[in-house]
């Protein structure tokens, strides 16, 4: 019984680590030398696109830079930048279904596994027809060549979103998830 709680307690940990780790993609030009790029200039992807408040946005930015200096690349404002480099944000809503288990069993590992002779048991698994709304955040980081006006990079992070989290935790969520986006930057070209 006792194998069995430890179990489902175990299962339900790493569905709970599983739903706030944050998932990083990323795809980029193979044609694109990234050994030759050196500066970058921030720039709007989408003009007019809705954009985080200016707190957040900061935060972005200097997350983004600091990754970006620790490989080699150098802010600018000239228009004769290597890169082109811009964000995007989005915020999704999810309803999740709360559900929960009523009964008890045993099979294989309780009585076949310890006194020799199996048996059969049931559960069942309720909805409890509640729902909670999780948000999931998502950061796009696009950079361009900026002679050919080409993407050539763009990583996205997504992971659901802390509401009532406090600012400390917030800022480190963001940047946690640049230093893990940026780890995919520059590619391993073959």
């Amino acid at each position: 019984m006792k194998r069995l709680a430890f179990l489902a307690i175990a299962v339900g940990v790493l569905g709970l680590s599983a739903a706030w780790a944050q998932d990083v993609r990323y795809n980029f030009a193979k044609d694109a030398k990234f050994s030759d790029y050196r500066t970058f200039k921030w720039v709007d992807v989408i003009k007019g696109s809705d954009q985080p408040n200016d707190i957040v946005d900061k935060q972005i930015k200097a997350a983004i830079e600091s990754e970006l200096s620790t490989k080699g690349l150098t802010e600018t404002d000239s228009d004769d930048a290597d890169l082109y480099v811009g964000y995007q944000t989005a915020v999704n809503q999810e309803k999740q279904f709360n559900s929960f288990s009523s009964g008890w069993g045993y099979g294989p590992g309780w009585g076949g596994g310890w006194y020799g002779y199996g048996g059969g048991g049931m559960t069942s698994t309720t909805t409890s027809g509640s729902t909670s709304t999780i948000y999931v955040g998502q950061l796009s980081v696009d950079m361009y060549d900026a002679k050919n006006k080409d993407l050539v990079w763009r990583g996205v992070a997504t992971k659901t979103l802390d509401t009532k989290a406090k600012p400390e935790k917030q800022d480190k969520n963001i940047k946690k998830a640049i230093a893990k986006l940026f780890k995919k930057y520059p590619p391993q070209q073959k």
